[in-house]
């Protein structure tokens, strides 16, 4: 079963602009005919420039945003007409954004989040205990979020997202503003729920680190369109040969300004 699939997923916003009858209409297309297809148990890196429609597509397949036009399915589920469904089988991170309440303990949260996802007390303890020791959080399980590092938070935040054994984990930026051994510790707990687990992970990141350690498989947008599908190890072969640096910017523009890139498919 595919974890993800869409077919000609398309987002566009009517913009205004001027007061009252000066104003004038236009209409920005976020996201411009995304077909795409992601087998469960896959780890994806799904990356661009700001501006390329990566936050718009996720949101379309949480069922935040309901699509122009175009098809999605994700899980087997329509995911704006089957959201409540859908969001039992899926969790997410956002790097900007937090699930915790600032302060009280993460304990709290999970506990909370218990209730919300109708888990079962033995279940869910010999869950959140599995995440605790995997996650290692123990030493601050029961401190207020407010006084937690960032790296602290975010194991948190996983943590507290595979909760409801989700079978989709999507992360936007995860490892934004956190120290160079703390993301290598998140990065090796993804890798290791998507194996023992078949955990899917959809990532976007502008770290190179997070796409090389988490992900098989590179899918790169731009302007709303996909313009690369390769695997990762394939990408990185490039980057080695060309002699790049690990800065994402300068790999991706070297990426569009090959004459292969608009119709590069998936290997491997």
């Amino acid at each position: 079963m595919n974890a993800v699939e869409t077919v000609e997923l398309k987002k566009s916003f009517s913009l205004k602009t001027g007061l009252f009858s000066r104003a004038k209409a236009s209409t920005i297309v976020a996201v411009e005919g995304i077909t795409l297809t992601v087998p469960e148990g896959q780890a994806v890196a799904f990356v661009g420039p700001n501006g390329a429609g990566k936050s718009t597509t996720i949101k379309m397949l949480t069922g935040i945003l309901k699509p122009t036009s175009g098809k999605a399915r994700v899980l087997g589920f329509d995911p704006w007409r089957e959201r409540q469904k859908l969001v039992k089988e899926i969790g997410a991170v956002f790097g900007q954004r937090s699930q915790l309440w600032l302060h009280l303990p993460p304990k709290d949260t999970f506990d909370l989040l218990a209730q919300i996802y109708d888990l079962g007390k033995h279940d869910y303890k010999v869950r959140r205990d599995l995440l605790v020791e995997r996650f290692e959080l123990g030493d601050f399980i029961d401190t207020p979020v407010r006084k937690l590092s960032l790296g602290q938070r975010m194991r948190c935040e996983i943590a507290a997202s595979l909760l409801h054994r989700p079978r989709l984990l999507l992360l936007d930026e995860p490892t934004i503003g956190i120290d160079v051994v703390a993301r290598q510790r998140l990065r090796e707990l993804i890798c290791q729920w998507n194996k023992e687990e078949g955990l899917t992970v959809f990532l976007t990141s502008h770290d190179t680190g997070d796409i090389a350690s988490v992900a098989s498989r590179m899918v790169l947008i731009n302007h709303g369109r996909i313009v690369l599908d390769d695997t990762v190890a394939s990408v990185s072969q490039t980057v080695i040969q060309e002699g790049l640096e690990g800065d994402l910017e300068q790999v991706i523009a070297h990426l569009f300004a090959q004459p292969a890139a608009s119709s590069a498919g998936l290997r491997g």
